[in-house]
């Protein structure tokens, strides 16, 4: 294998690529690039990013698919083998003979190994397990000083997913407070905002001006920079007493009240017709997937007030009224509104 021309080829689907190691590289060109070929010739761009709904449900047939072909009989025992060490030997076989990196990938324009772990996470049964109790807590702090952030082991040992037991101990893992905010506190996350946006900004504008512009400037900022796909680990890290969630809330907050300028948004029959307009408005989009919805579009069905806001309240409008919406796809829940939640809501109006 010449590295320094699979380097050079792979360049152009993976811009980050001279700085993988050569493990990675050598398992890129085995997995990847003939993959990668066929997707270029079809005029298809390798992704990165979020997932679709439509990606998720290629990733579904895939799976079932090759359960289907080599007779595993869970999803569970394919994508976590060492669960099942009395089944290892047999499955691993399985895997080897008909083909399994190429049969999950299958359809998707994604590096294998980011495919996998989305597989993983889909179908990981200890991944939607509710609340951590005391017990689990207590667990998990013992388990990390023991462990580290070997994450694997502690899942295991924890019956909980990887991602679960890594997020949970970001949020326990300091001095975090509760309740509310200290003026101290607001200026740190102020602060720390200003330095993550003003970053952000200057990238992606600074090759768009002459130079003479670039120097002393006051990037102009709008509402999608100030909230869309934000560093929040670094900012729970500069702001040091609050887990990342509570800083994105607050944010969202502060974003809120400049927007509205502390006037409270709709209550009693104002805030019915708020949910009405936006179950409707989603309705008509006809999308698969939140991905593919601009929701700073949306603002209008509650008022001046970031697209991040309008997503909240669609996540807590899913997770009140809509059943078992962890398996639902986007548009099953949106649909799921429409047809039940709609006209209690407009009952009650």
């Amino acid at each position: 294998l010449d590295l320094d021309n699979v380097k050079q080829e792979l360049e152009e689907f993976i811009p980050h690529v001279r700085s993988i190691s050569d493990s990675s590289i050598r398992k890129l060109a085995g997995r990847d690039l003939t993959r990668f070929r066929e997707f270029k010739n079809q005029g298809v761009a390798v992704k990165f990013g979020r997932f679709t709904q439509k990606e998720n449900n290629q990733i579904r047939k895939n799976v079932r698919e090759f359960l289907s072909i080599t007779g595993i009989d869970s999803a569970e025992k394919l994508l976590f083998t060492s669960r099942y060490p009395e089944d290892k030997g047999t499955i691993s076989r399985l895997k080897a003979e008909h083909r399994f990196c190429e049969k999950i990938s299958e359809g998707i324009p994604r590096p294998w190994r980011l495919i996998y772990y989305r597989a993983r996470k889909m179908f990981d049964p200890n991944n939607y397990k509710g609340r951590y109790s005391e017990e689990e807590i207590e667990k998990l702090k013992k388990y990390h000083a023991l462990h580290g952030n070997d994450w694997k082991k502690i899942s295991e040992m924890m019956s909980r997913s990887n991602l679960s037991v890594a997020m949970k101990y970001s949020e326990i893992k300091s001095a975090v407070n509760f309740g509310p905010w200290s003026k101290e506190e607001t200026q740190k996350l102020m602060r720390a905002m200003e330095v993550v946006i003003r970053r952000r900004v200057e990238m992606e504008d600074v090759n768009s001006l002459p130079s003479s512009e670039k120097s002393n400037r006051d990037p102009l900022i709008d509402c999608d920079k100030l909230c869309r796909k934000l560093p929040w680990t670094e900012i729970e890290a500069k702001v040091g007493t609050r887990y990342w969630r509570q800083c994105k809330q607050k944010w969202t907050t502060i974003i809120m009240n400049k927007m509205t300028k502390g006037q409270k948004l709709q209550r009693g029959p104002k805030q019915l017709q708020a949910r009405i307009d936006l179950i409707k408005r989603l309705y008509e989009m006809k999308v698969e997937d939140a991905n593919e919805v601009n929701w700073e579009e949306l603002s209008d069905t509650v008022g001046p007030v970031p697209g991040a806001y309008i997503r909240a309240r669609f996540y807590k409008l899913k997770v009140s009224s809509v059943p078992f919406w962890q398996k639902k796809s986007f548009s099953e829940i949106v649909d799921y509104l429409y047809e039940k939640k709609l006209p209690e809501l407009e009952e009650q109006l």
